[in-house]
């Protein structure tokens, strides 16, 4: 049996990390608070209102100690074993010819797309957000796949609305159709296992098949099934498939939205509508919901593989790198923290440079550390900036570059027509919060940390005592 979302329903439960929620909960007006505050377990919601029959999962993940149960690893260890499964290459799909997403399938007249137990997210959202969909399309040109989060909007019945940021890879293979002046085929995957959205959102090359990247992170094949209604391929195993097309130079009003940054930037605007062809689904499909915001599910499938992605590049900066970790770091995924041990002056400096040039435009703030601090321990990190670095020689700004779409505080926007989303002209910077390097040990020892006398006698029976 391929790895699907009900297996992981079952990890989470035998290891005790999912509530299930059977009072009555209203996607409408309270779902998202539940989810907001859940932040060390997933929530499996039983009872609806106004959904008979469906059940939702959300905050699953809800903390890297959930990525590091789907990795089979622990917390601290996940970002690298993502990078391991990697490195061993790409695992080609299997094309199969049945599936139990295909048990109820629904076309024309008999799709409501408002029967789906969408929740609304934040208090100033236009309306209840499939903010779990991973949207499938082909390139034209080559049929290379691309698979990628985008928000959309409930509009009716057959109708969503969809935010493509412009110079990301669905909106770049939108353009494309655009220029024939055809609609662009889209498949839409509701509810799966958490490696499919992890590698939704990795950014690597256009030819990148992002669904031969899930296979490596599973460990087997991903098996698909032809579409009813448009030419591609889509996950067996998924919950729910919606197929449909984005019709060129049609732009509707879009938004607003809670957005992973914890506002909701990007606002209002006219962006392209899908048009839902077929519904396919499971006979007792789950609906997977997807809470945005800092630190919560959806900013928790950015930052794993944005963690990931900079990990591969940066080891190879200058040829070599003592690299030892990346994390995209707390709060939102604008800053990432990477902890090496730097061989020569300058070594960390270049490396944050290239991690503020790398293909995610998200970071802004750049911060490198020595092996002696814990990148996940916001505190230590402080502690790092606080007692390594010299203002004046450690910290550097660099002006008018790329910045983020979503990032609001840049100091000069560029709209481009016919889109809600802008491109930002921005500032970074880079803090080098190591310790000199191992060419200068003299100096490097000076930083050696405070260690209480008698810690590594306790050590065993301290974890019994302050449990």
């Amino acid at each position: 049996m391929p790895k699907d979302m009900r297996e992981w329903i079952r990890e989470l439960k035998e290891a005790g990390e999912i509530i299930s929620i059977k009072d009555e909960v209203d996607p409408q007006k309270n779902m998202s608070a539940y989810l907001w505050k859940s932040k060390e377990k997933a929530l499996l919601f039983e009872n609806v209102k106004n959904h008979p029959g469906w059940k939702v999962l959300g905050q699953a993940p809800a903390n890297m100690r959930h990525v590091g149960l789907a990795f089979g690893t622990d917390s601290k260890s996940a970002i690298r074993e993502f990078v391991r499964r990697v490195d061993q290459g790409l695992i080609d799909c299997k094309l199969v010819s049945h599936g139990p997403v295909k048990e109820v399938i629904l076309k024309g007249n008999d799709i409501h797309l408002t029967t789906l137990p969408a929740h609304i997210q934040g208090q100033r959202d236009g309306g209840p957000y499939i903010s779990s969909g991973l949207c499938i399309v082909k390139d034209p040109e080559t049929g290379v796949r691309n698979m990628a989060f985008h928000r959309l909007q409930v509009k009716g019945d057959n109708k969503l609305g969809i935010m493509m940021v412009p110079g990301r890879h669905t909106h770049f293979i939108y353009q494309k159709y655009e220029a024939m002046d055809k609609p662009m085929p889209i498949a839409i995957m509701i509810g799966h296992h958490p490696m499919y959205y992890f590698s939704a959102c990795y950014t690597g090359p256009l030819e990148l098949d992002e669904l031969s990247l899930t296979g490596s992170l599973l460990g087997e094949p991903v098996e698909l099934i032809h579409c009813e209604t448009v030419d591609l391929e889509v996950p067996a195993y998924a919950e729910i498939i919606l197929e449909g097309e984005i019709p060129p130079k049609i732009r509707e009003e879009e938004g607003p939205f809670s957005e992973f940054q914890g506002y909701y930037f990007g606002g209002k605007g006219k962006n392209p509508v899908v048009y839902i062809k077929a519904m396919m689904m499971r006979k007792d499909a789950i609906f997977k919901a997807n809470q945005n915001g800092p630190d919560v599910e959806g900013c928790i499938y950015h930052r794993v593989p944005m963690s990931a992605a900079l990990f591969r590049d940066l080891r190879h900066v200058g040829g070599y790198v003592d690299l030892k970790d990346v994390y995209a770091h707390w709060g939102t995924i604008f800053g990432v923290v990477i902890q090496m041990t730097p061989r020569f002056y300058g070594e960390a400096k270049n490396v944050l440079l290239a991690a503020i040039s790398s293909t995610y435009l998200h970071q802004k703030f750049a911060v490198a550390v020595d092996e002696d601090v814990d990148i996940y321990d916001p505190g230590d990190v402080a502690w790092a900036i606080t007692t390594r670095v010299d203002p004046v020689k450690d910290i550097i700004i660099i002006p008018g570059v790329r910045g983020h779409a979503l990032d609001e505080s840049v100091s000069e926007k560029l709209r481009e027509p016919r889109v809600t989303i802008r491109q930002e002209i921005a500032s970074k910077v880079i803090i080098d919060a190591t310790k000199p390097p191992k060419t200068d040990p003299e100096r490097r020892a000076l930083y050696e940390r405070l260690r209480p006398l008698g810690l590594d006698e306790i050590e065993e029976i301290s974890k019994k005592i302050f449990k």
